[in-house]
C-alpha cells in the first residue's frame, strides 16, 4: 500500500491487477510474442504491479488450454503468442472495461 492510500484503493488496485492478470497478458501478447518471465517484467514496467513467477505460468497454462494463446519451444523455453480466439477475448474484455467505465463515471 502506498503511503496515504486507503485500504479500499489498495484493494481495488489488487483486484484490478492479479484478479484479471489474463487481460494484461493478452494485452502484451497482442504486441509481440514473449516468454513468461519477460511478461512478468513487462507487466511491472507497463502496468505497475509484479505478479509472482508461478502465477504468470499458471495463467498462461490456462490460456493455452482454452486456445487463447499458443506456445512453441525455442531451445528450452516456451514463446507464447496470442491466437485469433485470444484477440477476440481481449476485444470483449476491452468492451466490458469501457462499458463499466461509462456506467461508473458517467
Amino acid at each position: 500500500m502506498v503511503a496515504g492510500e486507503s485500504r479500499e484503493i489498495a484493494r481495488l488496485k489488487e483486484k484490478l491487477g492479479i484478479e484479471v492478470l489474463w487481460v494484461y497478458i493478452l494485452s502484451l501478447l497482442r504486441k509481440s510474442p514473449s516468454h513468461a518471465y519477460v511478461l512478468r517484467s513487462k507487466i511491472q514496467e507497463q502496468f505497475g504491479f509484479r505478479p509472482g513467477n508461478v502465477t504468470v505460468y499458471v495463467v498462461l497454462y490456462k490460456l493455452e488450454g482454452r486456445g487463447f494463446v499458443s506456445a512453441k519451444r525455442e531451445e528450452n523455453r516456451k514463446v507464447y503468442t496470442i491466437t485469433e480466439k485470444g484477440r477476440k477475448l481481449f476485444s470483449l474484455a476491452e468492451k466490458e472495461f469501457k462499458e463499466r467505465e461509462n456506467i461508473l463515471f458517467d
